[in-house]
């Protein structure tokens, strides 16, 4: 166990200050956050699956850091290839430049999908930038290819993909997207592969792409596709020369029991995004990966303009990318995904003991691999949901934390996402913590 050094009282109360008076928070109304009477969780350090506040108080990582920590944190095989690159260079711009964690990373990668087909790799930033890539390079791909109608997308209503403009434009969660619609990408949206099927014959010829969390949505509240449908759409997809590009910035490295989603319907997308778990969450890095055939359309000379006209100053960035290489080694050396199957044993028989332990303040329960969601209502028998101004399920998450755990949640539904580095007790703890926050937070447990 790392030594940790508890913060003064003074030396927290400035950084609290400094904090409320210039740090603009993601996805927080910021008048709360800066009332006086609201004193923010400072967190200092991390091992494991554990995180330490300032107060010196331990908690289990319920949702991995949102949903980016893979292995735990600190983990010394990552830690020390970071040192080892810092000891070499940190960045090196990739327009004109190479360098080795960025060439070997992209080479991993291909090698993780059957030979043949995603083989080709564009480093990006975060989750959106890579859908954001992805899009740009399917839209240029048909401009190319003598298709230039083809410039909307298909996207499924309550998707979550980003929110840069782009990846916003496909977005179908109107508390976060509404506002944006219409801007920068065309797009469509249908709730089921059905929808999709029905289809106008003259929108289907305009499709560029179908975007899909595979298996299951994550900002949506860990909404599950029905089995077989993947496979489905991947078929649908082929047979009209529309490109599949799967979103696998949550779903990818292991959360769903294999290393990405689409590998348990057999499914290989046309683009796949990658980032969240791609570094071990270390640090900022994401994938855009594709085929051949798309690739071979930008290849031309100069003065034909066909260049992928896109990119990042931190593309291929040496040290995300040195990152990157050694968390795949880690899954190599602990048999991540062996060990895996276990862990997810216990969490279904944890959460079925869970939800006939608080029945009436929990609702549906969903799983998927090592996610899954818990939805809070008011009153399971009669189906009743708290008024979302309530915001039940981020008191219980509060309410979590004396007892250990920190996560949160989409809306009401709360998220479970541990560290792929958890130990069977781990799980068991994060069960139980939320069980004693719902009871607590929604005025008490049992029939």
């Amino acid at each position: 166990m790392a030594e940790h050094i508890e913060m003064t009282p003074e030396r927290a109360a400035e950084v609290i200050r400094l904090d409320k008076a210039h740090h603009w928070h993601p996805f927080t109304q910021m008048q709360e956050w800066n009332a006086e009477e609201h004193e923010p969780l400072i967190l200092t350090g991390g091992e494991g699956a554990w995180l330490t506040d300032h107060r010196g108080r331990r908690y289990l990582d319920g949702n991995s850091s949102i949903w980016t920590n893979i292995h735990g944190h600190g983990h010394p095989v990552i830690a020390e290839a970071v040192r080892e690159q810092l000891g070499k260079v940190a960045h090196v711009s990739a327009l004109g430049f190479a360098n080795e964690p960025a060439a070997r990373l992209a080479a991993a990668l291909a090698g993780l999908w059957p030979e043949g087909t995603l083989s080709r790799v564009f480093f990006s930033d975060d989750g959106s930038t890579a859908i954001e890539c992805a899009l740009k390079m399917a839209l240029q791909y048909f401009q190319l290819s003598g298709q230039p109608e083809r410039r909307r997308f298909a996207a499924f209503e309550m998707a979550y993909h980003g929110d840069t403009m782009g990846a916003a434009s496909l977005g179908g969660i109107p508390a976060y997207h509404e506002r944006f619609r219409g801007h920068v990408m065309e797009a469509c949206r249908v709730g089921s592969m059905e929808d999709l099927e029905a289809l106008a014959e003259e929108e289907v010829a305009r499709l560029a792409g179908v975007v899909i969390e595979p298996l299951i949505m994550g900002a949506a509240g860990m909404r599950l596709w029905p089995c077989g449908m993947l496979r489905r759409l991947r078929e649908w997809c082929t047979a009209r020369g529309v490109l599949l590009i799967a979103d696998e910035v949550m779903t990818g490295f292991g959360r769903t029991g294999k290393l990405f989603a689409c590998e348990h319907e057999g499914v290989v997308p046309d683009m796949v995004a990658v980032a969240k778990g791609l570094t071990g969450g270390f640090m900022p890095l994401a994938a855009t990966m594709t085929t051949e055939r798309v690739f071979a359309a930008f290849l031309g000379r100069v003065e034909e303009m066909k260049t992928f006209f896109y990119g990042h100053s931190y593309s291929g960035h040496a040290l995300g990318c040195a990152a990157a290489l050694a968390s795949l080694e880690v899954f190599r050396r602990e048999r991540t995904m062996e060990r895996l199957g276990p862990l997810m044993e216990v969490l279904g028989r944890e959460l079925g003991r869970m939800r006939d332990e608080q029945r009436t303040h929990v609702g549906e329960v969903r799983r998927c691999g090592f996610i899954a969601g818990i939805d809070v209502v008011r009153d399971a028998a009669t189906g009743e949901r708290w008024d979302w101004r309530e915001q039940m399920g981020m008191r219980v998450c509060v309410a979590a934390r004396k007892h250990g755990l920190l996560t949160r949640p989409v809306r009401d539904t709360l998220v479970v996402m541990l560290p792929l580095c958890c130990t069977a007790g781990e799980v068991e703890l994060a069960v139980r913590a939320l069980g004693l926050a719902i009871g607590e937070a929604c005025g008490g447990a049992g029939v």
